[in-house]
């Protein structure tokens, strides 16, 4: 048994190493172990539920002669069409069926991702799962009565480390390419969020859309093309059209839209921070019974859920408009018509700077010990009671907003929030005229 003064240091090590970790981590949990026990079990999202509709006969999946089952899975799931990214780079299980000339197709709604390959007898599927993080699936393209969509253990090899925070989840690369889609090391960005610069972003991807004179690495096929984009900023930027550099006609849609890169960068990376703090306060209070190591992973968290260190757009942004109505078509609004799913695209990427992934199953089902830390620490940063500089970008407008579409449309949060007034706000500026 160890001392307790070494006990003591190894306890504070350990936390200190964790918080580190957590913006950025490099340090894989131990997510096989009690009490999260990944691997063994039982999913119970929206897969494993349209699943069992389909054993049911509840559901069927239409077969379509040219691209199987997507379009059906897509409507059966109520993933827009319009969200399509196209991937060149070979960063896939199926990496010798993707090339520039034939790329890997990305459809998402805010929980679920579908990735297709025309000619692929595999449909890639994966899920931001509430209790477990990223679950990844695949469907066979083969016409059947009742599709089997079947948990992929082998992809956690690379979406459960150090890549997606230290726990199963997503993976946005922005490295370039050979002319054949062959990953370049050296040209790989660090990890993509919504705080990497448009400079750094979409390499290895295509990208459709206006975004003026700031650049992206998106469109270049090849190390040349890196270069050249170097010399002339821009080069193969603000595309509309990708016929020129692939067949479309095997595609359910002929773009891979600017804004929903942007939306992808910052869901992808929340449901990892959202997992990683599910999973270290199951630990912690399974260790300990207690969250006081986990001080800096809610700051973290805080600050990313709250766009804190967003990326600034120094240009509108422009891209489908149906993306947009399909991205809107969810939004919980308050009385003035306002949610969080609202667009900016002129400064930043949404209108009121708070994560729309406040909603999420994820979130609603964190441990309540961590999910009340949580909405205390966020009710005192918009009542401008947080006095880390870090929180200051927000701005009275920006923290009164955002509490009170909050108020209007989450209906677990504690009573405090109704009591307290956001910095700047009415009932604030009568308080202090009395």
């Amino acid at each position: 048994m160890l001392p307790l003064a070494l006990l003591l240091v190894f306890l504070l090590t350990t936390a200190s190493s964790w918080a580190e970790d957590f913006q950025g981590s490099t340090h894989k949990l131990e997510y096989d172990e009690m009490p999260v026990g990944y691997s063994k079990a039982t999913p119970n999202g929206h897969i494993a539920r349209l699943q069992a509709q389909i054993n049911s006969g509840e559901v069927r999946l239409q077969w379509d002669s040219e691209q199987g089952y997507l379009p059906a899975l897509l409507r059966a799931l109520k993933i827009p069409s319009s969200s399509q990214l196209l991937v060149f780079s070979k960063t896939s299980l199926q990496r010798t069926l993707i090339s520039p000339k034939t790329p890997r197709a990305l459809y998402y709604n805010d929980d679920i991702y579908v990735g297709y390959i025309p000619g692929s007898d595999l449909l890639e599927i994966s899920e931001a799962d509430p209790k477990l993080g990223g679950v990844f699936y695949q469907l066979e393209q083969v016409a059947a009565f009742k599709p089997k969509l079947v948990r992929n253990s082998e992809c956690i090899q690379c979406h459960g480390g150090n890549r997606s925070l230290g726990v199963p989840g997503h993976v946005i690369r922005s490295i370039g390419t050979s002319p054949d889609g062959e990953i370049d090391i050296q040209t790989e960005a660090a990890e993509i969020t919504h705080c990497s610069p448009l400079s750094e972003r979409w390499a290895g991807w295509y990208v459709t859309g206006e975004h003026g004179w700031q650049t992206h690495r998106g469109n270049l096929v090849g190390i040349e093309a890196l270069e050249r984009q170097a010399r002339e900023p821009n080069f193969r930027g603000n595309l509309k059209d990708l016929s020129a550099h692939v067949d479309l006609k095997d595609y359910p849609e002929r773009t891979s839209d600017i804004v929903s890169h942007l939306v992808l960068e910052h869901q992808s990376h929340m449901h990892n921070y959202v997992t990683r703090l599910n999973f270290e306060a199951q630990q912690m209070l399974a260790t300990y019974g207690h969250l006081r190591y986990l001080d800096r992973q809610v700051q973290s968290f805080l600050r990313y859920l709250l766009f804190v260190e967003e990326a600034p757009l120094a240009e509108p942004v422009r891209g489908r408009a149906d993306f947009l109505t399909a991205f809107a078509a969810d939004a919980r609004r308050d009385p003035k018509g306002r949610s969080l799913r609202d667009f900016d695209l002129h400064r930043r990427l949404f209108k009121y700077p708070c994560s729309y992934l406040i909603y999420s199953a994820g979130f609603d089902q964190l441990p309540p010990p961590i999910k009340e830390r949580i909405y205390r620490e966020l009710g005192e940063i918009l009542d401008g009671k947080n006095p880390q500089p870090e929180f200051a970008r927000l701005t009275p407008d920006d923290r009164r907003a955002v509490k009170e579409i909050l108020l209007a449309t989450k209906n677990d949060l504690p009573d405090s929030w109704k009591t307290g007034a956001p910095a700047g706000s009415v009932a604030a500026a009568s308080t202090a005229s009395k």
